[in-house]
């Protein structure tokens, strides 16, 4: 009896310790799962209904926060800016986004204040800045008056058009949201900061049409004339459009300082990217 109680004492043995591997993934496992559960439990800096102020281009307005979502660990806002229609509602990140406090209502009117002296940033803001739904109305009604005439003529080419149509074919770019806000923080970073580009840009304008060229052409073997002609469009509109209305207030005296007329400078052989991304 003692020799088998002592074999049964000998065969139990204590069970194995975990693998230090094993104990490494829980470890890791646990703690994705707290980092996860720290940010779901992060509070959003703007509540769902709240009134703030929203950056749209170069300047602020007043916008209302419809939804607030957690997505990719960081929170989105979806907004509509009062007074304008809706088909400008978009999602923002909190980086556009401000309380409505009277010192950043002093920011907004001070905004507008140094903006409205440009007469280039007249002609821009008026293509950028949301329309209001009255601005929609109008529109509208002035379409239907104009197609209700029901009549046809002929346009100067001798073909025959109807009223309310255009001969000419709109081309709207889509900006990715990348490069949207690539115009936001630059206008920023000008009109706000104080920080202007380094001038002259590496590589310019006139270096990045001639690479595209250069791609196109060996992608393709040849191009045709149109292409050419395209570019070299591209580079005189740029030429031309940059002084009159692609500058801000701010960087004027920096655009006679590189571009003097005296030397016949050509704007694309001087500004890069940043300035060509505002032309469309």
């Amino acid at each position: 009896m003692g020799s088998s109680t002592t074999g049964a004492k000998e065969d139990l043995q204590p069970p194995e310790a975990p693998a230090a591997d094993d104990h490494n993934n829980d470890t890791k496992v646990k703690d994705n799962m707290d980092e996860d559960e720290a940010i779901k439990q992060q509070s959003s800096h703007f509540k769902e209904g709240e009134k703030v102020l929203a950056y749209h281009g170069p300047l602020i307005y007043e916008a209302k926060v419809q939804r607030a979502e957690l997505r990719k660990k960081e929170w989105k806002y979806y907004v509509h800016y009062l007074g304008w229609s809706k088909n400008w509602d978009e999602w923002v990140g909190a980086d556009r986004l401000m309380h409505f406090t009277e010192e950043n209502v002093r920011k907004q009117q001070g905004l507008l204040k140094n903006q409205s002296g440009d007469k280039s940033f007249k002609g821009r803001i008026s293509q950028s800045k949301p329309r209001s739904s009255t601005d929609v109305k109008v529109e509208k009604e002035d379409v239907k008056n104009y197609v209700a005439r029901g009549k046809k003529r002929k346009g100067e080419y001798g073909v025959e058009e109807k009223d309310g149509e255009s001969p000419e074919k709109v081309v709207k770019i889509q900006l990715p949201t990348t490069l949207k806000k690539q115009l936001v923080d630059d206008c920023e970073f000008v009109t706000q900061l104080g920080k202007l580009v380094k001038l002259p840009r590496n590589p310019t304008v006139d270096d990045i049409l001639k690479k595209y060229l250069e791609h196109k052409t060996k992608k393709e073997g040849a191009v045709g004339d149109s292409v050419v002609e395209i570019l070299n469009g591209l580079r005189s509109y740029f030429d031309k459009a940059l002084p009159a209305m692609l500058l801000y207030k701010q960087e004027r005296q920096q655009y006679s300082e590189a571009v003097p007329e005296r030397n016949n400078v050509a704007p694309s052989t001087v500004y890069g990217a940043e300035h060509f991304l505002r032309l469309l």
